[in-house]
């Protein structure tokens, strides 16, 4: 029997990527932004959710995609991230996939992304939110 495993997906621009569903707490329109001084140019700034100060990362700077234009506006999508939150700046949400570990490509990876898989028509590119978070490749 093969393995499932299931899926958030959203875009940035028209490139699809997802993270493992249990990580993502809810998705929002984009709230106002407070700007860090100071911060990794990939820091969109600081987002107050409901009482709880919450870091939140432009996903385009982060993987090094061209600025954002003016509009649409963003998506917030939130996660859990140790015991905390993190908001993750999206062009567009997708939709909860299930994906067959035979779908599951061996391919050059870049420092975020942990796996792609093939779906009919396009790939899937499953981020490493401890690499988007923790340790990955900083956009200065």
């Amino acid at each position: 029997m093969a393995i499932a495993h299931r899926f958030c997906t959203f875009y940035l621009d028209e490139v699809w990527f997802g993270l493992k569903v249990e990580s993502v707490q809810e998705v929002l329109a984009t709230p106002a932004i407070t700007p860090v001084p100071l911060a990794p140019r990939a820091i969109a700034g600081l987002v107050n959710l409901r009482g709880r100060i919450v870091t939140t990362i432009d996903l385009r700077r982060h993987l090094r995609f061209a600025d954002r234009p003016s509009t649409p506006p963003p998506t917030l999508l939130i996660v859990h991230y140790g015991c905390g939150l993190i908001g993750l700046l999206v062009t567009r949400m997708g939709e909860v996939v299930e994906a067959l570990e035979s779908g599951l490509e061996t391919a050059t990876l870049g420092e975020l992304v942990v796996e792609v898989y093939t779906f009919p028509g396009r790939l899937l590119h499953v981020l490493g939110l401890d690499r988007v978070v923790g340790g990955g490749n900083e956009a200065h």
